[in-house]
């Protein structure tokens, strides 16, 4: 079948669809609850709330197979060059063993040097001009800051190293905040930034150096780490290179937790703690690479999407995971989907034939029902929800957790079934309402329902599955790259706003004329500068 053909198909299903209510799926088949739910290990995704049949999951998975999704899907792994504009492989998989790394790329013993870094910072072998470390202060940006920023709390029970903090924005207060009441001579600051140029994380880290320096003089060099491959660099900062880790041209920056950006990571949880979340990922990789793609979790989860964004023609994406631990999972899958997703140009360089890449938001439940719900339930756009639950809770209290899940629960049944208005006029005469009131009340009081979600499942947020579930989105987002046919390993439109900015310092500066388009702006900036 020719890929027009594939989406003609699904156009057509979705033609068909999209009058029926969700409630009259569900009274239809109600057991789609039982086949349109799939399963790996004790992760499992629930996807009966989606407006879809079996009917049209079967259009779906015709396009995923006219888009050659299983070739895509083993050029990836073999180290084609699935990076086309780059003319370079995708292999963020070999840092965890999920794939055969390169030939001459020693990825094993790049680990090893990173654990054992690790291990020696934990135990206060390798120790601060007062001691031990207690606290270790990361400078990145993008998937350099967020990787680590997102899985060190998501696993905060694991957490028995050095207390862990973050700086990534170039704003100054960032850096002063996070390290005004820190101990400088119990310190250790990592800057990560592969070519070691960054602009906003090398600002940081002068920044951070000087105030080692301040009080530490020239003993400030040996409090420091750096991730980077510009080891020569590192060395004229006076960071030795034992304490340089690097990492591949292979391995995208979105996609770089598993190597030695997981530095916080492992300082955090231990080398144990970080094997097992490399393992997470490693499992879920053999999954996304051996399992027929009708049982195939991120395949699934990635026709879902393709389904809302261009059959339903539905332009967002709610993350929600109903697990405070996982605050900023919705930031780290944002960055994930819509850097690498967000194209407009086909890999044969003409316009992308489809709408690409949602727009990706959320916040943990329950916060986000008592703020953006009621758009959710009743605003004049539909929203698609992915819920993420654990079955058990890791140290907290039983009872907070059912109140938690039962939220969850309740929250996609509601957005599904909606109330009608005559079920609204029931419940307000069961609260004694008059008949005046129930008229005047009942239209604020219905909702439409008719709206999809699905829910990922498992049983505790434990390394592992932190690992598996990260590696669950980043299949995800290549599937839909294969269909969609955009690279989704380049970020072009990233470096367009870098090289504007460095234009824009000497207008600042008073140094250069500014461009028209910034020149009230900038006039404006240095009468408030006085």
């Amino acid at each position: 079948m020719s890929l027009d053909d594939a989406w003609a198909k699904v156009d057509a299903a979705a033609r068909r669809l999209r009058p029926i209510h969700l409630r009259r799926l569900f009274e239809d088949d109600p057991g789609r609850v039982d086949w349109f739910a799939w399963s790996f290990e004790d992760l499992t995704l629930d996807g009966a709330k989606e407006k879809l049949d079996a009917d049209a999951l079967a259009a779906l998975l015709e396009l995923a197979g006219a888009a050659d999704v299983a070739g895509r899907r083993d050029a990836l792994f073999a180290g084609e060059p699935v990076n086309a504009t780059e003319r370079c492989a995708a292999l963020h998989m070999a840092l965890r063993g999920g794939a055969p790394a390169p030939a001459g790329d020693d990825v094993e013993g790049t680990r090893a040097r990173v654990l054992d870094f690790a291990e020696r910072v934990r135990s206060g072998a390798y120790a601060g001009a007062g001691g031990p470390f207690t606290d270790i202060v990361n400078i990145g940006i993008g998937g350099s800051d967020l990787g680590p920023a997102m899985a060190t709390p998501a696993l905060a029970p694991d957490h028995d190293g050095p207390r862990l903090h973050f700086v990534s924005n170039v704003d100054g207060a960032h850096v002063r905040d996070v390290t005004a009441d820190l101990d400088p001579a119990r310190t250790l600051v990592l800057v990560a930034s592969k070519t070691f140029t960054t602009q906003e994380t090398m600002t940081n880290a002068a920044t951070a150096k000087a105030w080692l320096a301040t009080a530490l003089g020239e003993r400030a060099g040996a409090q420091m780490a750096a991730v980077s491959s510009n080891v020569e660099g590192c060395r004229e900062w006076g960071i030795d290179a034992d304490r340089v880790f690097g990492f591949w041209d292979w391995v995208g920056g979105r996609y770089s937790i598993w190597s030695a950006i997981g530095l916080p990571l492992a300082l955090a949880i231990g080398k144990a703690g970080f094997e097992d979340f490399l393992a997470g990922a490693a499992a879920m990789d053999e999954h996304f690479r051996d399992t027929p793609l009708d049982r195939n979790l991120p395949t699934l989860l990635a026709l879902i999407g393709i389904w809302r964004r261009n059959a339903m023609g539905w332009p967002t994406l709610a993350l929600i995971p109903y697990d405070q631990r996982l605050a900023r999972f919705p930031a780290y899958v944002q960055q994930l989907e819509m850097e690498s997703n967000g194209k407009r140009t086909a890999l044969s360089g003409e316009p992308a034939g489809r709408a690409t890449a949602p727009i990706v938001w959320g916040e943990p439940g329950t916060n986000a029902q008592h703020s953006f719900f009621q758009l959710l339930h009743q605003g004049t756009d539909v929203v698609p929800v992915d819920f993420i639950a654990a079955a058990r809770p890791r140290g907290g209290d039983p009872h907070h957790h059912t109140l938690l899940l039962a939220n969850c629960l309740a929250q996609s049944r509601a957005l599904a079934f909606g109330r009608t208005e005559a079920e609204a006029r029931d419940e307000m005469a069961r609260q004694g309402l008059d008949a005046a009131e129930i008229d005047r009340l009942a239209p604020h009081r219905t909702f439409p329902g008719d709206r999809p979600s699905t829910t990922i499942l498992h049983r505790a947020l434990t390394p592992y599955a932190l690992g598996r579930l990260i590696a669950l989105y980043e299949h995800k987002v290549f599937v839909q790259a294969a269909i969609w046919g955009i690279n989704a390993f380049d970020q072009w439109g990233v470096e367009l706003g870098k090289d504007l900015a460095k234009q824009a310092v000497p207008v600042l500066q008073g140094e250069a004329e500014p461009d028209p388009a910034s020149r009230g702006l900038a006039a404006r900036i240095a009468a408030l500068r006085g």
